[in-house]
């Protein structure tokens, strides 16, 4: 699925700049003073390495090192407009993966869009190595380097057109979502609005789960073939639930289950493919379950969804060798007393768990977070679960919703998927949130199902905020909201959720 706000709600970029104060122009200065001045500027525990007008002539480069602690060493990228083209806000756009690394593309495209933008490599760099036994990685990575970019890039905002921003954005997914969620959460007066999409804001009980899926995947291997027959034989046995008749059979559009039902889609798998065994079976009731304590048989996270891929949900184990380093083997990890110890020293300052976000609502501050259906690097279940706290901190489902608002996607892998030919535009929504209308949360985002080669199997559907579904109105062939249902997944346990620590 591909989404965007609805027509009626719309607002594109050049009537939200219209919208905008009329820019305020410093006097014109020679370009090689403008970066003298820049060079001077001082930053706390940092230090400016390049200030450099780009090829295009349109825009200042200035690169940095922050160095906050004895270990820390987090480089960020702060891309200036020139300011006649500026519009006035200031963007901070998330990293993926290990991070380590910082993206151009991004600052390139959303720089050239009018965004005064910054990025951060998490302070992981050169690779996920940097962060074995060194707690001031861990702190960069969960947190700190995501604030200190944010704090440095309004500073060179001032210094380079005289002014603060008007509205400051955040835009991020996948790990980009935990620094989305870390932001709102902890720095609430960092940014106006936030967009979060797919968000690994749970962090170490998700790597708990791709090491799970990788002990079980190692002794019982699943072929691409067979990953194939098992998605299809999920589509095809949730396909009777499916609200709308147009996705029936094509995903999953709301792949909470049941026991049964798990059973089910293996059998039914075992049907169409012969090669699935009973060995095969056994390890697959354990995937799609989900990792639990060893010892205890507490929830660590939930199992892989029905109708997604589970040759996807594996790997990513850095996380284990910041805590164990690279002698001990994957397979030696236990889900007792390791977990235990890879949770102390990681989860407070990785996890964006906080249900609290009373201080980012008292500001007017707007979020929007979604994941997919048929996503198993960052599975949908942590974010119910998350999002079901916000609604018991905040009083009622109308408190939480009127900023913060969360989108389950029918369809939607990671990174894209079957169908997806362009990842959604979240940061359009919130702006248009929160600068035009934030008394009145959006009622539906819109999506587009794109199967490849079959242009006629083309079609849009509104997305509802959590826990309204997409229903279908057969007398009218139109779509309407339904109610949907809350929870149905198992909460994580309290103990792998504990609370922030700087």
């Amino acid at each position: 699925m591909i989404y965007r706000m609805p027509k009626t709600r719309t607002l594109t970029l050049a009537v939200l700049l219209a919208l905008s104060p009329a820019f305020s122009q410093t006097p014109a200065q020679p370009a090689e003073a403008k970066l003298a001045a820049l060079r001077s500027v001082s930053i706390d525990h940092g230090t400016i390495t390049s200030v450099e007008r780009d090829p295009t002539a349109t825009r200042t480069i200035i690169k940095l090192t922050l160095n906050p602690a004895k270990g820390s060493n987090i480089l960020v990228e702060v891309w200036l407009p020139d300011a006649e083209k500026w519009n006035n806000r200031f963007l901070g756009l998330g990293n993926g993966g290990a991070a380590g690394k910082i993206n151009p593309a991004g600052l390139s495209s959303m720089s050239a869009a009018g965004y005064a933008v910054v990025t951060t490599d998490m302070g992981t760099a050169p690779n996920p190595d940097s962060g074995i036994g060194n707690p001031e990685v861990w702190k960069d990575f969960g947190y700190r380097a995501t604030h200190l970019m944010t704090v440095v890039g309004k500073q060179l905002v001032r210094a380079h057109y005289g002014r603060g921003p008007e509205f400051s954005y955040f835009s991020g997914g996948s790990t980009g979502g935990q620094q989305a969620l870390q932001e709102a959460q902890r720095y609430p007066e960092d940014y106006d609005g936030i967009a979060g999409a797919v968000a690994a804001h749970c962090r170490t009980p998700l790597h708990a789960y791709f090491l799970w899926n990788d002990q079980i995947l190692k002794q019982c291997p699943i072929t691409p073939a067979q990953d194939a027959t098992l998605i299809a034989a999920a589509n095809e046995f949730m396909a009777a639930r499916e609200k709308v008749p147009l996705a029936a059979g094509k995903f999953v559009s709301d792949p909470r289950c049941t026991k049964e039902d798990i059973q089910a889609v293996i059998t039914l798998a075992r049907k169409k493919d012969s090669t699935l065994t009973d060995t095969h079976a056994a390890a697959l009731t354990k995937l799609f379950d989900g990792p639990r304590h060893a010892v205890t048989g507490e929830r660590l996270f939930n199992g892989i969804p029905l109708g997604s891929s589970i040759l996807a949900a594996h790997g990513h184990l850095y996380l284990f060798q910041w805590v164990f380093g690279k002698d001990k083997k994957v397979e030696d990890i236990n889900f007792g007393a390791d977990i235990d110890t890879y949770t102390a020293k990681l989860a407070p300052y990785l996890n964006a768990v906080n249900p609290d976000l009373s201080a980012f609502a008292a500001r007017g501050g707007k979020l929007i977070m979604t994941l997919g259906t048929a996503d198993s690097v960052v599975p949908y279940h942590a974010s119910i679960d998350y999002y079901e706290r916000v609604i018991e901190r905040a009083g009622s489902l109308e408190k939480a919703q009127s900023s913060f608002q969360f989108y389950v996607v029918p369809g939607l892998a990671h990174g894209g998927g079957p169908g997806i030919n362009q990842p959604p535009n979240l940061l359009e929504a919130v702006r248009t949130w929160r600068e035009s209308q934030p008394s009145t949360p959006p009622t539906s985002l819109l999506g587009r199902h794109v199967e490849k080669d079959k242009p006629a199997a083309t079609f849009e559907m509104p997305l509802y905020p959590y826990p309204a579904q997409t229903g279908w109105d057969a007398s009218t062939k139109t779509f309407k909201p339904v109610e949907g249902k809350h929870l149905g997944v198992d909460r994580i346990a309290e103990r792998f959720l504990p609370a922030a620590a700087e």
